[in-house]
């Protein structure tokens, strides 16, 4: 259904990267196949809820915006009852799959069910909604360490970082594309917060997401292939500082339109270090 985003899956890409780098690098790139199943079909449930939670929060806004005036609760193709049906249904499954695991994991997603549901709300609250969607997105790395090793190591909490300011960055260029029709029904931003920064506050955040990326790699252990896929991120983050420059909203969409090849390429480094280059130093 529309509600659920099933026809835009940048989203599931966008949340899927993080879950998968955790799963990997918690399970040395040999997770088993049941784990990866809970975790993937995860995703795409709790994309679907917070898609659902977002349109129910934001049903007397969205039809004053552009991009989402045609969203189903604005045009009554979905009435909110059955919406709120459907969302406790998303979270129903999402129940199910966690509990196939074990109770430190579950216990990690109550929170993050909870930052899902709240961060519709933080865009009237505060000009860092991207901060508690960055928190929301990257919840499922301790969740992929917690369901794999049953332990949370410190060293984890770098590529969590690393997800939180990726998110800040490709989400304010997200916010960019709607900056005046936010500032006309007023849903507080990044975008609206940076003001005529935004593009250096965006680079200097990508800087510090490269560090994080970085020093993840060197917390694990983790070898060239690995960093290798960190300096291609690098580049790619340039490539959007430029195509942004002019906040042209064609490319600022680009832009965010083009970070679900971060979200692989950081896989990438992962699964070709544990695959092919675990012995290379």
């Amino acid at each position: 259904m529309e509600i659920m985003r099933f026809d835009k899956p940048i989203g599931t890409f966008l949340l899927m990267a993080p879950t998968l780098w955790g799963v990997v690098l918690a399970n040395e790139g040999r997770p088993s196949l049941a784990l990866l199943s809970i975790f993937v079909l995860g995703v795409v449930v709790m994309r679907a809820a917070g898609c659902i939670a977002n349109d129910l929060a934001d049903r007397n806004l969205d039809g004053h915006v552009e991009r989402t005036r045609l969203r189903p609760l604005v045009t009554e193709a979905l009435t909110v009852r059955e919406a709120l049906v459907l969302l406790l249904l998303m979270l129903s499954a999402a129940l199910g799959l966690v509990a196939l695991t074990n109770t430190l994991t579950v216990q990690l997603s109550v929170v993050g069910a909870a930052l899902a549901m709240l961060y519709p709300l933080m865009k009237r609250v505060t000009h860092w909604p991207q901060i508690v969607l960055g928190l929301a997105f990257s919840w499922s790395i301790p969740m992929a360490f917690a369901a794999s090793i049953n332990t949370l190591p410190n060293e984890l909490w770098w590529l969590f970082a690393a997800n939180v300011l990726w998110t800040v960055v490709y989400d304010t260029q997200y916010a960019m594309v709607d900056r005046e029709d936010d500032l006309s029904v007023g849903i507080k931003s990044t975008a609206i917060l940076f003001g005529d920064l935004d593009v250096r506050i965006i680079g200097l955040l990508q800087a510090l997401c490269i560090m994080a990326f970085w020093q993840c790699g060197m917390a694990f252990g983790l070898g060239p292939i690995y960093f290798s896929a960190v300096a291609a991120v690098a580049v790619m983050f340039i490539r959007h500082l430029w195509l942004i420059r002019h906040r042209d909203t064609k490319q600022c969409f680009a832009a965010f339109n083009q970070s679900k090849w971060i979200g692989l390429m950081i896989l990438a480094g992962l699964c070709g270090h544990f695959w092919i280059g675990s012995g290379i130093r």
